[in-house]
């Protein structure tokens, strides 16, 4: 089953009530709400995209280690997907599908890391969730994620519903507002050029991570 199969089976469970958490059709309809607003003002297009300079980061994962952007392109080109949090459920979809696609990844000579603003528990606790083989790196504040382009604030009425669902964001997340990255996934050659981008404004929404192997083999082929 393909990863957008998988995201829209959870989204239709979710919304008819097949799950433990149960949401109300006012809740459903200010969720729809906020991604159509995220979707209209045309940020995702606005983000970086393929033939734009990656901007450098040095970001630390749940051991401590710092991941420098331009020390790990010396090694090879880089798959970076950002996502929202271990709350999410969507996201660790998206993990796993990730993670299922690793060694055809890696196999290329690239490397996968993930970014989220959640604090370095919170990632160790993802990894461990989602059987996870590559690093999970915290992003303070979202901070690299605005230098990308794919930050953006949470509307005060979806604040509160993800509130009422247990997922109060700012003690997830290692920074103290509820700013969030859009969903994205990137391929960086050794130049530090971005050579694929997907961003999605509709957290239900995630490109296969096959859709990454044509993009490696070219690098490779290069």
């Amino acid at each position: 089953m393909k990863l957008q199969d998988k995201l829209d089976k959870l989204r239709d469970d979710f919304e008819n009530g097949r799950l433990p958490l149960v949401p109300t059709a006012e809740q459903i309809e200010t969720m729809h709400r906020a991604t159509k607003m995220l979707t209209d003002s045309g940020q995702a297009s606005r983000a970086l995209k393929a033939g734009d300079k990656a901007p450098d980061f040095s970001l630390p994962d749940p051991e401590g280690n710092v991941y420098i952007l331009r020390d790990l392109l010396v090694r090879g080109p880089l798959v970076v997907t950002f996502y929202r949090g271990v709350w999410c459920p969507f996201c660790n979809l998206d993990l796993a599908a990730l993670e299922a696609e690793r060694s055809e990844i890696e196999a290329r000579g690239a490397q996968l890391l993930a970014i989220s603003p959640q604090t370095l528990a919170n990632s160790r606790r993802s990894q461990r969730d989602n059987k996870l083989n590559f690093p999970i790196l915290s992003d303070h504040d979202s901070e690299v994620a605005a230098t990308f382009g794919i930050r953006f604030s949470l509307p005060d009425d979806l604040i509160e519903v993800y509130k009422s669902f247990g997922s109060n964001l700012s003690q997830f997340n290692a920074g103290q507002d509820w700013r969030l990255p859009m969903p994205a996934r990137y391929v960086i050659g050794r130049d530090g050029v971005i050579v694929y981008a997907e961003i999605t404004p509709d957290y239900t929404r995630r490109p296969d991570p096959s859709e990454l192997l044509p993009v490696l083999d070219k690098l490779r082929s290069n």
